[in-house]
C-alpha cells in the first residue's frame, strides 16, 4: 500500500516546464454577435505568410508554421525562448456560410468572422398512419 500520492502538485510544474501543448501558444476568444461567429486569436511572433486557416467539413483549421532561423555559429545561446515550429488549432462550426468566411492578421492578432447560417425550421410534423 502505497500512501504517498503518484504524482506530487509540482510535477504539473515540471511537466508543463519541459513540455510546451502546441494549442497554448494560440490563445483565443469566440464571441458571438449581430449572427456572426467572431475568434480572435494571439498568434505573437509570426508574420502573415506562416498562417494558414481552411475550412471543412464543418471544421476550422488554423496552422501557424516558423522555421528556426539559422544559428551563427560564434553565438553562444545562454536562454532560447523564442517560438519555432507548428502549431495548430482547430474547431467544430458546423453549419456555416464557408464561402463568406473572412480572416484578418494584424500585429500579432488573427481575426475570424464566420457568418452562421439563418436557422430554418427543420422541424417536421409526421402523420401516422
Amino acid at each position: 500500500m502505497n500512501l504517498i500520492p503518484r504524482k506530487y502538485y509540482l510535477d504539473d510544474l515540471f511537466d508543463n516546464f519541459l513540455t510546451v501543448p502546441e494549442e497554448s501558444n494560440m490563445k483565443c476568444d469566440i464571441y458571438e454577435k449581430d449572427g456572426n461567429y467572431y475568434i480572435e486569436m494571439d498568434i505573437p511572433g509570426f508574420e502573415k505568410k506562416d498562417i494558414k486557416v481552411e475550412c471543412n467539413k464543418g471544421y476550422l483549421t488554423v496552422t501557424a508554421e516558423k522555421e528556426q532561423e539559422n544559428t551563427d555559429e560564434e553565438k553562444k545561446y545562454i536562454r532560447r525562448e523564442r517560438i519555432y515550429g507548428k502549431y495548430k488549432r482547430e474547431f467544430y462550426l458546423g453549419d456555416v456560410q464557408m464561402e463568406n468566411i473572412d480572416a484578418e492578421f494584424k500585429d500579432g492578432i488573427l481575426k475570424i468572422m464566420v457568418p452562421r447560417k439563418e436557422e430554418t425550421n427543420s422541424k417536421t410534423s409526421i402523420e401516422i398512419k
